[in-house]
């Protein structure tokens, strides 16, 4: 009984002791708050200003050590990633990307950490908190820039793509990448821009075999994204190429990063981003909220069922087995928006159509040659339950084909309706014909 007094007293002055072991968090003054109506400020200052800004606020018990240790290093590291205080001074579109970020994390229930809502009930973020946030991002609520030509690429020597520099971070650039397959488009209304969601051969049998949790070593995604703009046609198509991003899964050599290595590389130099190797924390705390489906936000397009509920999409491989190609497994051309019908479609190739297409060669529209096939893929959209603002692939709605024959009069066949069977009396084959082969290709650099 004495011992356990004695002990009793020690943990009591080790207790009182640590009490002054108590580093200051710095409250530096608000610079540039960022600007919105009262309604969007009152839900941030609730569920995002105790960490997310300069203002300090602690309840009585976090100043207790020495969890006061584990609440002074989450503040800190929030503020490097996100600081409303001082938010407003950066451009419009950076501060709009930050929202759009912040309410896919609370949607997602990432954020705030549950740890911080558990001890702090008041900041949990509610439906009517999420609704306020998202009717004033109104994603969508804009068209992209119209054009009266797409932007084509200007008229220099393609990029050497075996002599780009690696990243920050040591991961190095794959030339190899613009010839993987799709597994994913995505259509983000929150910035303006489209992306193709490419896997090299590992990753694309993975994704449809169903073996994606994990996904296996030596898989690699391209995330390859493009500026929106609305044609003379009303539909949305790729213009200005971004950038491309790498993610290459190795979780031995990234065991520091989750298992992945992480890459980005922008404009058509395809300079590697950021200003040192600390950039990749961007790229992990992004990720980290779909940490279940192994760091992945994409859902693959593919017939095979997950482990997870929403990390595979089946109802966008729906394509019946009697279709006279499965398009699914060729490359991508283009891809295009229809914001009348709510559609997205996608163009793709056999190899004899890609070699015609070639996205490094700069021709607005391609000669397709005898033997080529083009299918043209339309798809209804549906919001990305991974990503608030962005929308991906749902139900077909219709498969397009043409094959080029040596007199380049081309045949058009057209499957439709719920059940995608043939058209055989399509009265608006020809326009489409010619609309399909005029499409032009999304540029790489």
């Amino acid at each position: 009984m004495k011992a356990f007094g004695k002990l009793l007293l020690a943990a009591i002055a080790i207790f009182v002791l640590l009490q002054f072991i108590h580093p200051a968090i710095p409250s530096p003054p608000v610079t540039a708050e960022i600007a919105a109506p009262p309604q969007v400020l009152h839900v941030l200052q609730k569920d995002c200003y105790s960490c997310h800004s300069n203002e300090r606020r602690l309840a009585w018990f976090d100043q207790i050590e020495p969890g006061y240790w584990l609440v002074r290093k989450d503040v800190l590291t929030a503020r490097e990633h996100l600081n409303f205080s001082t938010l407003g001074s950066k451009p419009a579109a950076v501060q709009k990307a930050t929202l759009f970020e912040a309410v896919a994390m609370m949607q997602l229930g990432a954020m705030p950490l549950p740890r911080f809502t558990a001890l702090h009930p008041d900041a949990k973020v509610t439906p009517e908190d999420l609704a306020i946030l998202k009717a004033y991002l109104a994603p969508w609520s804009t068209a992209p820039p119209a054009s009266t030509a797409i932007t084509p690429v200007p008229a220099t020597s393609p990029v050497n793509l075996a002599a780009i520099a690696p990243e920050l971070n040591g991961v190095p650039f794959d030339k190899d990448f613009e010839t993987w397959k799709p597994l994913s488009y995505t259509d983000r209304g929150d910035n303006d821009t489209f992306r193709f969601i490419l896997g090299n051969d590992i990753a694309f049998k993975a994704a449809q075999s169903g073996n994606i949790s994990p996904w296996p070593d030596g898989s690699r995604f391209a995330k390859i994204a493009w500026a929106q703009e609305t044609g003379p046609d009303g539909l949305i198509h790729p213009g200005r190429f971004i950038q491309v991003e790498l993610m290459l899964k190795d979780a031995s050599l990234y065991k520091d990063t989750a298992g992945w290595g992480w890459g980005r590389w922008r404009g058509l130099d395809l300079k590697p981003y950021g200003k040192d190797a600390h950039f990749v924390g961007e790229c992990t705390t992004c990720h980290l909220p779909v940490r279940k489906a192994d760091d992945v936000y994409t859902l693959p397009i593919t017939t095979s069922h997950g482990m997870l509920q929403e990390v595979v999409n089946n109802r966008a491989a729906a394509l019946p087995a009697n279709l006279p190609y499965q398009p699914l497994a060729w490359n991508a051309i283009t891809m295009f928006v229809d914001p009348a019908t709510r559609t997205q479609s996608t163009l793709y190739g056999n190899a004899q159509a890609l070699q015609a297409a070639n996205p490094r060669s700069g021709n607005a529209t391609p000669t397709y040659p005898a033997g080529a096939v083009l299918a043209l893929v339309t798809w209804v959209q549906r919001d990305d339950p991974h990503w608030f603002g962005a929308r991906i692939p749902d139900a077909p709605r219709s498969v397009e084909f043409i094959e080029v024959t040596s007199d380049a009069a081309g045949k058009y066949r057209r499957y439709d309706g719920a059940s995608l069977a043939e058209d055989a009396v399509f009265p608006n084959a020809a326009q489409r014909k010619t609309f399909i082969l005029g499409l032009t290709p999304a540029k790489l650099p």
